[in-house]
């Protein structure tokens, strides 16, 4: 089965973003993509700043529009389909992602349980993480999801890792201080922990990053997806800072 991880560059505007995901999605199921996985916080990019009147408008619920409007992509192609969002909840805020199934329905939810996604001083009342980590069984496997930060944290692999999935989807949003796309130093100093984080987890991992927009402030994430095994080998790539799609082969549990 074919897998597509899209890397689109996320604009301030959300209608932008999701007509963008759309046609990317709909290109990937031409190429025989029966599961679309998509970046950490995609329909807005990170762009939280850790003020409440700024960041909760960012938010949307699950279920809400986006999941509404990305099922019925899901329910027309037949296709999985799984993207990382903001997600509110009354007046609080997560960083989570969602799992939607060929019937459109949301199979698997996940809040971040790592608090990096914003910052130490952000008031505990509105940034929140979540506690559980789950899995779902479809037709190529258990399936569940860390989100970026999540894989360096020893506990939180640990239980990912007893829940025995047999694919590990890891949207992510990642950007280095001086705002460069630097290739050399992902390849040379920053892949090779991921690599091995993934091998803590004894499972193969789906990553997947997008492209920050200039019209996103003091976000230069730099996209990129991956492939890597159980064993932390690199087996498919797409470079930094290209708004593409990398399609992979997932063979069967």
């Amino acid at each position: 089965m074919k897998a597509a991880l899209l890397v689109p560059r996320v604009t301030a505007d959300p209608a932008v973003n999701l007509a963008r995901i759309e046609r990317m999605a709909a290109d990937a199921v031409l190429s025989g993509a029966r599961l679309i996985l998509l970046p950490e916080g995609v329909l807005t990019g990170l762009a939280n700043n850790d003020d409440p009147i700024h960041d909760l408008p960012l938010g949307q619920p699950i279920p809400g529009p986006a999941t509404d409007r990305l099922g019925a992509f899901t329910r027309r192609h037949g296709v999985w389909l799984g993207f990382g969002l903001l997600e509110r909840e009354d007046d609080t805020l997560y960083d989570s992602a969602a799992l939607l199934g060929p019937d459109g329905s949301i199979v698997l939810t996940y809040r971040r349980n790592q608090p990096q996604w914003h910052g130490k001083d952000a008031d505990p009342t509105v940034y929140r993480q979540g506690s559980d980590i789950g899995v779902a069984q479809t037709p190529f496997g258990r399936v569940g999801f860390l989100l970026c930060g999540d894989i360096f944290d020893d506990g939180i692999v640990s239980r990912f890792r007893a829940l025995r999935p047999d694919w590990l989807l890891l949207p992510f949003a990642r950007c280095f201080p001086d705002g460069t796309a630097d290739q050399v130093r992902w390849d040379t100093e920053e892949l090779p922990q991921y690599a091995q984080r993934v091998k803590l987890a004894r499972t193969p991992a789906l990553m997947v990053n997008y492209i920050g927009d200039s019209s996103l402030s003091d976000d230069d994430s730099f996209g990129g997806a991956f492939f890597i095994s159980a064993e932390g080998e690199v087996r498919a790539r797409l470079p930094l800072g290209v708004e593409d799609s990398l399609i992979v082969e997932l063979h069967g549990p």
